[in-house]
C-alpha cells in the first residue's frame, strides 16, 4: 500500500484529517483481516472499528464532551489500542499514563491532565484507588478486564455492549488527539499535545522509510504510553497490519509470540535486542519469520549489530531518532545503511537522515545555521511537530520559535545529510530506552537530611547503554551508605530513574565561573575511576 493510496482513502472518507478515518478505511478495505490480538483474543478490522465506535458512544453517554480527557492506566492491551481511536471519536483527548511511575508521579500526571474518565486494567487497581481519592473531579472509572468489575467501577465491555448511537463531535485536524507525558528538565512531566495532523504525518512518513507492507504482523511489546509504540497504532491501521500485543516486554513471551504468530516486524530499543540474544533459549529458528526490526532511543552498538546480523541474517534493521514532541520520528537510518561491509560503515554511528516530512537544521547559540560538520543544537520543523505543551505556554514558547522546535540535543550533519549526535544539551540520560532527567533525581536527593550536595550523571553501561549515577557530598562523611541512597530514591520515584551506583565526595564539586556544577568533569572522573 503506497502513501498516495492511503491518503486518497482518507480524503475519500472526509476532507479533514482525522485518525478515525484511517480506521474507517481499514474496516472497509480489510474487514475480515486480523487487526489486534491480545492474550488469546483476536479481532478483525471491522470488529475493531465497531468496538471503537461503541466505546465512543458509551463515553459520550457518560458525559464526555469535546476536549475532555480520557486517561488509561494499564499494561499494553487491545483496550489501550482501541482508546487511541475511541477517544477522538467522542471528541476527547487520549492520555496514556506511564504505569512505571510511582503513585505520587501518577497523581501528578493525572492532576495536570484533569481527565474526566480513567480506564484501568486489573493490574493497577490499587494505583487507581489512590488516584481517584486524590482527584475528585474524575467522574467515571472504567474497568478494562475480563473479570467482574471491582467497587463501583463501570465495566469497559459492558459499556461497549450496552452502548447505543448518540450524537458525538469527533475531533480532527489540529485538535489535540493525544497527550503523551514526557519528563522535563524542570523535574516536572510535560504533556505533549499531538494533533491528528501530527500523528497522520508521522504514520504516513514511516511507510516509505521503513518499507512497510500491507497486512503484515507486527509485535507490539514496547510500552504504548510512549509515543514510539503509541504512534505505531496509526501506522498499523494505515497498512492493515495485524498488531500482536504483549502486555509488556519479556524475552520468553517475545520468542513465543514471534514463533507462534509468524511476526514480520517488531520495534525495540537496543537493550531489548541484547536481552533477546543473551537469553539461554534464544535460537535463530524462533525468529525465522522476522523481516524488519526497527529500533530507537539510542544508536545500536556496532558490536551488538554485528552479533545480530550474524544470528539473524534474514532480518533488516532500521534506526530512528526522534522525540515525543516530533510524533516522534525526525531521522531514520534505513536498512540499506545497516551493512558492515558497506564503504560507508561510519554511518552506523549516525542516526540517519531527516524523514521527508520535516526539516532539520543545526544552529549555534544565537540560533543561526552552522556549516556542515559543525556541532550545534538540533532544530526541527514540520507538520509532525507538536502543538505545544499542555497548559504550559511559557515552556512552549521556549522551544517553539518561528515554527522550529529546539530539541536541546546537539549534533552535526555531514555532507551527505546524515545526523550525528554529539551529546545532550539537557543532560538527559537514556537508560534502557527510557529518558531520565537528572534534575528530578537531584530534587529527591537534595531532600535527604544527610545530603549536602548532589549531582546526577549518566555513565556507560554494557546492557542499558547508560546507567544513572549519583555523586553525593554528605553533611557528615559515612552517615549513609550507597545502598541507603539508592533505596531512598526507590521509595519516591520510578525504579528505572533511580541511581544504580553512588560516588561519595568530600571535596567541593567542580563549578564554572557562574557556579554551575560541571557535570562533564564529574562524569569523566567517575569513568576514569572505574565506576
Amino acid at each position: 500500500m503506497c502513501a498516495v493510496e492511503t491518503k486518497s482513502a482518507v480524503n475519500a472518507t472526509s476532507q479533514s484529517i482525522a485518525v478515525q478515518h484511517l480506521l474507517e478505511a481499514a474496516a472497509e478495505r480489510w474487514p475480515d483481516s486480523p487487526s489486534v490480538s491480545y492474550e488469546g483474543l483476536r479481532f478483525n478490522w471491522k470488529q475493531t472499528r465497531d468496538r471503537c465506535q461503541r466505546v465512543a458512544w458509551g463515553l459520550a453517554s457518560r458525559g464526555v464532551e469535546p476536549g475532555d480527557r480520557v486517561a488509561y492506566l494499564g499494561f499494553n492491551s487491545h483496550w489501550c489500542f482501541e482508546l487511541f481511536f475511541a477517544s477522538p471519536m467522542a471528541g476527547a483527548i487520549f492520555v496514556p499514563v506511564n504505569f512505571r511511575l510511582s503513585v505520587g508521579e501518577m497523581i501528578a500526571c493525572v492532576t495536570d491532565a484533569e481527565p474526566t474518565v480513567l480506564v484501568v486494567d486489573q493490574h493497577h487497581l490499587a494505583q487507581a484507588a489512590a488516584i481517584t481519592q486524590a482527584c475528585p473531579w474524575l467522574k467515571t472509572v472504567i474497568y478494562a478486564g475480563r473479570q467482574e468489575e471491582p467497587w463501583d467501577m463501570v465495566s469497559y465491555e459492558r459499556l461497549l455492549g450496552e452502548a447505543s448511537p448518540v450524537e458525538t463531535a469527533p475531533s480532527g485536524n489540529d485538535d489535540t488527539l493525544v497527550l503523551f507525558y514526557t519528563g522535563g528538565t524542570t523535574g516536572r512531566s510535560k504533556g505533549v499535545m499531538l494533533t491528528h495532523i501530527n500523528q497522520f504525518t508521522n504514520a504516513l512518513g514511516g511507510l516509505g522509510w521503513y518499507r512497510m507492507r500491507e497486512r503484515e504482523t507486527h509485535l507490539q511489546a514496547s510500552p504504548m504510553f510512549h509515543t514510539a509504540a503509541g504512534s505505531r497504532v496509526f501506522t498499523a491501521t494505515m497498512t492493515g497490519t495485524h498488531s500482536v500485543i504483549l502486555s509488556k516486554f519479556d524475552v520468553p513471551g517475545v520468542m513465543e509470540a514471534v514463533a507462534k504468530e509468524r511476526i514480520s516486524t517488531m520495534q525495540i530499543v537496543p537493550t531489548m535486542l541484547q536481552m533477546m540474544l543473551d537469553h539461554p533459549d534464544f535460537s535463530s529458528e524462533k525468529f525465522a519469520s522476522l523481516r524488519l526490526i526497527t529500533y530507537g532511543a539510542s544508536p545500536m552498538p556496532v558490536a551488538l549489530l554485528e552479533q545480530a546480523l550474524e544470528v539473524l541474517p534474514g532480518v533488516s534493521f532500521a534506526q530512528s531518532y526522534g522525540m515525543t514532541e516530533a510524533s516522534p520520528v525526525v531521522t531514520v537510518l534505513d536498512s540499506e545503511d545497516h551493512s558492515l561491509s558497506s564503504e560507508h560503515i561510519q554511518r552506523l554511528e549516525s542516526v540517519g537522515r531527516p524523514v521527508f516530512h520535516n526539516q532539520v537544521r543545526i544552529v549555534d547559540g544565537r540560533r543561526r545555521s552552522v556549516p556542515r560538520g559543525s556541532v550545534g543544537e538540533i532544530v526541527v520543523k514540520g507538520s509532525n511537530v507538536m502543538k505545544g505543551y499542555w497548559r504550559a505556554p511559557d515552556l512552549t514558547r521556549d522551544v517553539l520559535q518561528d515554527g522550529w522546535y529546539y530539541t536541546g540535543d546537539s549534533g552535526y550533519l555531514d555532507d551527505a545529510g546524515y545526523l550525528f549526535m554529539a551529546g545532550r544539551i539537557k543532560d538527559m540520560i537514556v537508560s534502557g530506552g527510557e529518558n531520565v532527567y537528572p534534575i528530578e533525581i537531584e530534587n529527591i536527593l537534595s531532600r535527604h537530611p544527610n545530603i549536602k550536595e548532589c549531582a546526577v550523571v549518566g555513565v556507560p553501561h554494557n546492557k542499558w547503554g547508560e546507567s544513572v549515577h549519583a555523586v553525593v557530598r554528605l553533611l557528615k562523611p559515612g552517615s549513609i551508605t550507597e545502598k541507603e541512597v539508592i533505596e531512598y530514591c526507590r521509595q519516591r520515584i520510578a525504579h528505572y530513574k533511580c541511581p544504580t551506583s553512588v560516588t561519595f565526595m568530600e571535596d567541593a564539586f567542580p563549578v564554572s565561573t557562574i557556579n554551575k556544577v560541571l557535570k562533564a568533569e564529574l562524569r569523566k572522573k567517575i569513568i576514569n575511576d572505574g565506576r
